[in-house]
């Protein structure tokens, strides 16, 4: 374990032991029959996720691969600390990243531009030293109506707090992982997450990438403006944040642990987005019977967890 400090922010960064590709996949391949009546589990090279349906900011998850957890929910409740405000562009240079970083996740969007509280779809590369930058993130907010708003950002800001999947961007061998028709209780990450956290136990294993939501609908929450009264407990969170269900297709960012190493990580973090207007938090499908998915992942070689509350807890990290 490395602790260091760039840019005003302390940091941790461990390296991880991960598993091939192709073990991983295996894992996932006999775990998966439990859960979804089809599944398909294999080692392929990425296809080109600039393309429709995913619409991403690069074409690979491949290429110095690593997750940053920044920030956390003890910034935003019980009371959120406006003084949390992060880059994108402060990160490639913390996260060692190079000449070339493509982050895709979840996280809380920049207040500050937008002008309230909102979830955030982190879809951004840098090349050339950080000449050249390319954002499709996207956000979501409750409109006047109560409805879903979702827009492109115009910064490179975020706050509070972050979950990251990096990479180069690079084509290569991810893991395909195709389902459909749900018979087990948990969402689609969460399956995955406990077949690994089963398997290798205390060993972490960090996975990121993008799945789609081809057929079906799900639950997603969207925040709105920041509470003025402390959020206590789960149910003070649950009864702040607003519940809506969307429908595919969503494409969905995400970034998940089979195992905390003792750097209060927020195990699992998924937020969508649509051509749609749709967007937010995922939580899980709500038609099982209909649900496909498609999805890209790659393993990450190290953790960065960065600006971690000094007082932390675990509400409001469904």
């Amino acid at each position: 374990m490395f602790s260091g400090h760039k840019l005003g922010l302390t940091y941790r960064k461990l390296d991880l032991n991960p598993p091939s590709l192709e073990e991983v996949s295996h894992v996932l391949r006999v775990g998966l029959k439990e859960d979804f009546e089809v599944i398909d589990v294999s080692v392929v090279e990425c296809p080109d996720l600039r393309q429709s349906p995913f619409h991403l900011a690069q074409r690979g998850l491949s290429g110095n691969e690593k997750i940053a957890d920044i920030g956390g929910v003890p910034y935003l409740a019980p009371i959120v600390q406006r003084d949390k405000y992060y880059s994108f562009k402060d990160m490639v240079s913390v996260m060692e990243m190079n000449e070339k970083a493509f982050f895709i996740g979840a996280g809380a969007g920049p207040f500050k531009e937008v002008q309230t509280n909102c979830e955030l779809m982190p879809n951004i590369s840098f090349e050339n030293n950080c000449n050249d930058i390319t954002n499709k993130t996207h956000f979501a907010k409750i409109d006047e109506k109560g409805g879903c708003e979702l827009s492109l950002v115009k910064t490179m800001d975020f706050a509070l707090l972050c979950n990251l999947f990096a990479s180069e961007g690079q084509t290569g061998p991810v893991i395909k992982v195709s389902a459909k028709k749900r018979i087990g209780s948990n969402n689609f990450v969460s399956t995955i997450r406990e077949i690994l956290a089963k398997h290798y136990d205390k060993r972490p294993v960090s996975l990121g990438g993008v799945f789609l939501i081809k057929s079906g609908s799900a639950k997603l929450h969207i925040m709105p403006d920041f509470s003025k009264t402390p959020l206590n407990t789960n149910e003070d969170v649950n009864n702040w944040l607003k519940y809506y269900t969307m429908d595919s297709p969503l494409i969905c960012l995400s970034v998940f642990h089979s195992f905390d190493p003792q750097l209060d990580l927020r195990i699992e973090h998924t937020h969508c987005f649509s051509d749609h207007n749709q967007g937010g938090h995922y939580h899980y499908d709500t038609t099982p019977d209909e649900v496909e998915y498609e999805a890209y992942f790659n393993v990450a070689k190290q953790i960065y967890r960065i600006d971690s509350p000094v007082v932390t807890h675990n509400i409001g990290r469904d």
